[in-house]
């Protein structure tokens, strides 16, 4: 069930919220994880029903193991391993067996050899995101972070909880352990969280759909019709679609939360003004970066053994940050390619260098080495990538092909205009947080605007059947 669908927008989530608060006022607080767990499970159901019971097992088996870290501390190690070699390894199986098996049998064909016969595996939707917060938990409970939750209930919401269950962003379980037995609902809260979600709906159906509109004509195209300005194009619409899509999805999850008292932590913060890649990175994913920082850089030894050691943790760190991303060479150099740019970026120590030093050229030749590595990630193949680079980078003027002049109308143009504008502006442009911090006529200015024109409109638009998934559904 997609954030964006009719079914979600005109029945699910208004019944969500009658159930929620209608429980609360006769049960009190007892009864509200019962009813966002049963939500989160509904929720689910509709999008990936064959895996639920594997969702629900999989919640349960480590709710179990993490009982038995708090209890048995001389077998915490065995027990935290046990748990974090079971996650890995379903997630390896059901996001990596494909793409092995594929290139195991182009090996095979190339040789004469028969193909292994192999019926496709589906991924389970979430499984990257729902499958780093239970480890989160774990070791969190490994290290004495936290104490083991003993309700089964609140360790099955916070692993399942609809608003961020799908892509995100990644919940840390110490950033919620306590919002999940102990929070307070507010008229403030969820007028706010209605505007945050109206606010990432229309991200998603105005700009993201746009931007993404051209980019897939311009990534679709055949060789010979790509040319420089068309592969440019087609690479500055994905990298704004990219994060116009995801963020949008972000700021729909923090504003459902809130609705039933949830504060989750922002995913984005800017990430085209960075002013270096590792700059970018403390910006982009943010969850997933501190994830990966928390539960593996620094394992590694981080930046502790010396500048060589640094940069292969670096590299190892990123490596699994593209295969994480999804199974297939291109996001595997796509991590290779960000795990390299950050080892320069430390070894040549551009990433001390004062803010206000060539700040403009740096924005801008991380924009540019960002945008490349979007390349890689939008990719079909491998070939494809290094196709649309070598047309982004060799002079080329061809006429305009019939399939991109379709898409190149004024709607699409003038969202690819704001979506450049709004991000390559930096802190010039006003954000939603500059809006709501500013109480009074500037945030009903934009209630009106959110909720009495665009959501109408955005809710027409998603009726007619214009709205696209939300890219990180993949992962």
């Amino acid at each position: 069930m997609l954030f964006s669908s009719p079914i979600f927008l005109l029945a699910f989530l208004p019944m969500v919220i009658i159930a929620y608060h209608t429980v609360r006022q006769v049960l009190g607080t007892r009864g509200r994880n019962v009813v966002l767990l049963s939500a989160s499970y509904l929720f689910y159901l509709f999008g990936a029903g064959q895996f639920t019971l594997f969702l629900i097992v999989s919640s349960l088996t480590d709710y179990i193991l993490g009982l038995l870290i708090d209890r048995q501390r001389a077998l915490s190690k065995t027990w935290v391993t046990l748990s974090v070699v079971l996650n890995l390894g379903l997630l390896a199986y059901f996001k990596y067996a494909n793409f092995f098996i594929r290139e195991i049998n182009s090996g095979l064909s190339a040789w004469g050899q028969d193909a292994i016969a192999w019926t496709t595996i589906m991924l389970p939707i979430g499984i990257s995101f729902f499958t780093f917060q239970k480890i989160s938990y774990i070791v969190d409970v490994y290290r004495r972070h936290t104490q083991a939750l003993r309700n089964f209930i609140d360790f099955a919401l916070y692993v399942a909880m609809f608003p961020q269950l799908v892509a995100g962003p990644i919940v840390r379980f110490k950033d919620i352990c306590e919002q999940l037995r102990h929070r307070a609902e507010s008229w403030e809260d969820f007028y706010l969280g209605v505007l945050r979600f109206c606010w990432g709906l229309s991200k998603k159906v105005l700009i993201a759909d746009a931007c993404g509109q051209i980019a897939d004509v311009a990534f679709g195209l055949d060789t010979a019709l790509l040319d420089t300005k068309t592969a440019w194009l087609g690479a500055l619409a994905y990298t704004f679609q990219i994060y116009f899509d995801f963020s949008a999805y972000s700021d729909m999850a923090i504003g459902l939360a809130r609705l039933f008292g949830f504060q989750l932590l922002e995913n984005f913060n800017r990430p085209y003004g960075a002013i270096g890649i590792t700059d970018f990175w403390r910006r982009w994913h943010i969850s997933l970066s501190r994830w990966f920082r928390d539960y593996l850089y620094i394992p590694l030894g981080g930046n502790r053994k010396g500048r060589l050691r640094t940069c292969l943790n670096l590299m190892a760190v990123f490596t699994l940050c593209g295969l994480w991303h999804g199974a297939d060479w291109t996001f595997l150099i796509w991590g290779l390619y960000h795990g390299f740019l950050l080892a320069v970026d430390r070894i040549s120590g551009l990433r001390r260098a004062p803010d206000r030093k060539w700040t403009a050229v740096r924005r801008l030749a991380t924009f540019i080495l960002v945008v490349f590595g979007w390349v890689l990630f939008r990719s079909d193949s491998l070939p494809a990538a290094v196709e649309f680079i070598e047309a982004m980078m060799t002079p080329e003027d061809l006429p305009i092909s019939y399939e991109l002049y379709t898409v190149l109308h004024y709607r699409n143009i003038a969202f690819l205009l704001i979506a450049a504008i709004s991000t390559l502006g930096a802190r010039r442009f006003p954000t939603y947080e500059w809006f709501v911090d500013h109480d009074g006529p500037l945030r009903t200015a934009l209630s009106f605007v959110l909720i009495g024109f665009l959501l109408p409109y955005c809710a027409a638009h998603i009726v007619a059947g214009a709205a696209n998934p939300f890219i990180y559904f993949r992962f």
